[in-house]
């Protein structure tokens, strides 16, 4: 990756206020977070070299993992695979946030029915808040991300069944 790429990134990124950003490129991991502390960047052995750059506060963080330690565990969302039910995914890249305000309640808990069309959680993206909808009649079995969380497209949320 090139330091071009990595500031119209950055760029990108306080143009439409987002505070942390991560991407996987063959064996190179970059994520970066807005703030005021040095960024990092670490490659994986074996890859091209990286260029000497300075990079503005834009970006503050960048993983400092060997290879072995990026070795994926198991995350919640895998795990949970196994147990059945019905998974319902992000359909959004965004912030997860499990109720309306820090002072509400979560939408929903592990083991509250739900039916379909019903508020499960909200994904902040580009300043816009989208509420998810469960697709499925059941009971939330299992929530599988954290409040404040940054998912991904496609991410498993929630486990109902």
């Amino acid at each position: 990756m090139k330091a071009e790429e990595i500031i119209t990134i950055m760029k990108a990124m306080e143009e439409h206020d987002l505070s942390s950003f991560e991407l996987c490129e063959g064996n190179l991991r970059l994520a970066l977070r807005r703030g005021h502390e040095p960024v990092i960047l670490q490659q994986n052995a074996g890859a091209a070299p990286l260029p000497a750059m300075s990079l503005p506060a834009a970006a503050n963080e960048a993983l400092k993992e060997s290879p072995e330690e990026k070795l994926p565990e198991p995350s919640k969302e895998e795990a949970s695979k196994d147990k059945g039910g019905n998974i319902v995914k992000s359909p959004l890249v965004g912030t997860f946030y499990a109720a309306a305000s820090p002072e509400e309640e979560p939408f929903v808990k592990p083991g509250d029915k739900v039916k379909k069309g019903q508020v499960l959680g909200i994904i902040e993206a580009m300043k816009l808040m989208n509420e998810i909808e469960s697709e499925f009649d059941g009971t939330v079995e299992e929530i599988l991300v954290n409040n404040e969380d940054v998912v991904e497209y496609g991410q498993p949320l929630f486990r109902i069944a």
